[in-house]
């Protein structure tokens, strides 16, 4: 069945979101909101500090072994992850998974050396993809620098250096909330031997329903529709359920 993934953008202690990956404002408290997605039945919870690349390092720290002591429930740490160490302190306060982008574009050997050390299942490969025509390109620094390197190269690569997951989330449509970008949802699980997530976009159960029709798609990472109250968790989870007993939802 479809996880449910709850994304959590961070900036100091403060829980954010923007459009595009710009714009960003303060909407709440990250540890509150954690609290509440973990008690609505959330599968998993991503937590991405936002200015970790601007910054050099990861600050989630404190927050993150907080909400580890607290909520029963995995939690991917994303931003900033640039060494080994800097992956076994986050699995040290509570973190399952380490997410990587931009620092793995520097050092090629990062997401090897980290599953080589904790095992695959431990590093997801993230992917911020802006379309480029018929294609996306990969972009990093939260957004800010281009690659010119393509989805399926990327992705390729990355399955290769051993992660255990992709993690793709839409440039264009995040914070948006239009609904997912179905095709290059599609498109990373055609190129996928792991596990893909999708996000960026989600605004109503119906977008994400649409997500988990995809064959093979593994996850659906939502913000905004969650932070501002358009998705239930537990409606959405009742109808993902209906649609893989039944293949098709009630609404």
């Amino acid at each position: 069945m479809t996880r449910v993934i709850a994304r959590l953008d961070i900036k100091s202690n403060d829980l954010i979101k923007g459009i595009r990956f710009e714009g960003l404002r303060k909407i709440g408290d990250p540890k509150t909101a954690a609290a509440r997605y973990f008690e609505n039945g959330i599968d998993e919870i991503l937590l991405v500090d936002t200015v970790a690349s601007l910054y050099g390092r990861n600050h989630l720290g404190p927050l993150l072994e907080r909400v580890a002591e607290e909520l029963f429930v995995p939690l991917t740490v994303a931003g900033g992850i640039r060494t080994v160490e800097d992956s076994r302190n986050m699995f040290r306060l509570g973190a399952d998974k380490v997410a990587v982008n931009t620092a793995s574009f520097a050092q090629p050997g990062l997401v090897s050396e980290i599953a080589k050390t904790f095992g695959s299942q431990s590093v997801v490969g993230s992917i911020h993809a802006v379309r480029r025509g018929s294609d996306w390109e990969c972009l990093v620094e939260q957004g800010r620098e281009r690659t010119g390197v393509t989805l399926r190269e990327r992705i390729l690569t990355l399955v290769d250096s051993g992660v255990g997951e992709i993690l793709v989330t839409s440039v264009d449509n995040d914070g948006v909330r239009s609904g997912f970008d179905l095709e290059l949802a599609e498109a990373a699980v055609s190129a996928s031997s792991v596990p893909v997530v999708i996000g960026g976009g989600c605004g109503n159960i119906p977008h994400a329903l649409r997500a988990a029709e995809i064959k093979g798609l593994s996850g659906i990472a939502l913000g905004s529709a969650l932070h501002f109250g358009q998705v239930s968790i537990a409606d959405l989870k009742k109808e993902i359920k209906n649609l893989g007993q039944t293949g098709k939802a009630t609404i």
